[in-house]
């Protein structure tokens, strides 16, 4: 049985793959062959050493693209796909004018697109096999009404959220045994900031105590994961705070986060 996890190379992709590890055969996905095949080398030398005898394996994948989404299912659609994770996305700090059209497609091809199509093709099989567990790793961001400075960023967070919370709630996923849910993260120190272009380090919780979190999480089957005070806290203020009022705050935090001092 295989895991496969994109966004894999790097932050809470590279620690979910760690800690299934112990679990499954391990398929990392990411757009960087480099970092694939050295992470390879040290997950497979992990799982001889711990005699996990589960086999790590690398795919390069960019998921912006929707036929390199649709290689990947091709590559392992015969396989028993046990777990999916859609880890990989990114996002970018500024005035939404000034930052390239360019970057925000691509941003939400990433984010959005690359998270759909994987989704449905996956989900497919494991509806067919009445086994199976998908996590989208959306954000705490995703409840917010949105943000300014990071407003296309904030938006395919809230997609993914929805996405998942409405496929959770259909009568094919309810009826079997398919596991279908969102991990939403508050800050978490990984090379998110660098390529966001955000030049304050996020605090809050590893990379590895989240993943370790949202894995155990998922096995439970908790549709929606919240590890942590701050995303916890997200979603109570969600609930209880105006849409104007939460705008504001964002904004002021993004202000922030470009110009800390």
């Amino acid at each position: 049985m295989y895991a496969i996890i994109t966004g894999a190379s790097s932050g809470i992709g590279k620690e979910m793959a760690r800690c299934l590890l112990s679990r499954l055969d391990i398929v990392l996905v990411a757009r960087s062959e480099d970092k694939l095949k050295k992470l390879e080398k040290e997950y497979n030398k992990l799982s001889k050493r711990h005699r996990y005898n589960h086999k790590v394996e690398y795919f390069v994948c960019d998921v912006s693209n929707v036929d390199e989404c649709k290689a990947l299912y091709e590559k392992y659609k015969s396989k028993d796909i046990q777990v999916l994770i859609n880890g990989a996305g990114f996002g970018a700090l500024g005035e939404f004018d000034s930052i390239s059209l360019d970057r925000e497609i691509s941003m939400v091809n990433t984010n959005v697109m690359g998270a759909h199509v994987l989704t449905k093709l996956f989900l497919k099989d494991m509806l067919k096999r009445n086994r199976g567990y998908i996590l989208n790793i959306a954000s705490s961001a995703g409840y917010m009404p949105g943000s300014p400075y990071m407003a296309t960023y904030y938006a395919s967070k809230a997609y993914i959220l929805n996405l998942t919370r409405a496929i959770a709630r259909e009568k094919s996923v309810m009826e079997s045994n398919v596991y279908v849910g969102a991990l939403c993260p508050g800050p978490v120190p990984t090379g998110f900031n660098e390529a966001a272009g955000i030049t304050e380090q996020a605090k809050g919780m590893s990379p590895r105590k989240v993943a370790k979190y949202a894995i155990h999480k998922m096995y439970n089957e908790h549709e929606i994961i919240l590890p942590g005070i701050a995303a916890k806290l997200t979603y109570v203020l969600r609930k209880f705070s105006p849409d104007e009022l939460l705008l504001n705050f964002a904004g002021k935090w993004q202000e922030e986060k470009m110009c800390p001092f």
